[in-house]
């Protein structure tokens, strides 16, 4: 594995368990959403083939889940910084060459005047051919967007996916779960996430 390849792994282990934890957050404080999932992973697989990769085309609502879970909470809130070239203007300030520029992700996917109700979590924003996935900038954009944006959404996708198949999930003492968050290197909740889950009855026959 060479250094490129090293640093993408690195990186993209911590981004990505970063991110489902914050999806877990999303699905137990909706469970309607989690429902939903739910009945799409049984319909579409039945209940005795785990998903794999060739079946995330078909998971429409699941990848809807993931687009809302890193507009609502991207894991680098303020993107990897990049540097004016040339002269430009940006939200009316005068940016001479040289200047870091930095893009608060977190604010862009969280703006009323950019998305409607900015604060629910709503996965069917991003469904059937509507136009809020351009918005959507967590990776960031652009010849400069993470090389690895393809591959964090196969993992994520087949990684909660499986979750969502093999087990019922529940908070530990019944209430809605605390998604105050704190921003170091990356946007990690504040409380440590404890939940409750308990295996299916059909999980014999999806691993089988």
């Amino acid at each position: 594995m060479n250094c490129s390849s090293q640093i993408m792994a690195v990186a993209g282990t911590r981004t990505s368990a970063a991110s489902l934890e914050w999806a877990i957050c999303n699905l137990l404080n909706n469970r309607h959403v989690l429902k939903k999932a739910k009945e799409e992973l049984d319909t579409q697989l039945g209940k005795d083939h785990l998903i794999e990769e060739p079946d995330i085309s078909k998971l429409h609502y699941l990848q809807g889940i993931i687009s809302e879970n890193l507009r609502l909470y991207p894991v680098a809130a303020m993107l990897v910084p990049h540097v004016a070239s040339e002269h430009c203007t940006i939200g009316g300030y005068d940016v001479p060459p040289g200047t870091m520029v930095f893009a608060n992700a977190w604010s862009i996917q969280r703006d009323p005047k950019v998305w409607d109700e900015p604060l629910s979590f709503k996965p069917e924003r991003f469904l059937n051919g509507k136009t809020e996935a351009y918005k959507l900038m967590p990776f960031g954009l652009g010849r400069r967007s993470c090389p690895g944006e393809g591959l964090a959404y196969r993992l994520m996708t087949l990684t909660l996916g499986s979750l969502i198949q093999c087990f019922e999930w529940d908070t530990v003492d019944g209430k809605e779960i605390n998604v105050d968050e704190k921003v170091a290197t990356l946007m990690s909740r504040v409380q440590p996430l404890e939940v409750v889950m308990k295996a299916r009855p059909d999980l014999d026959d999806i691993l089988a």
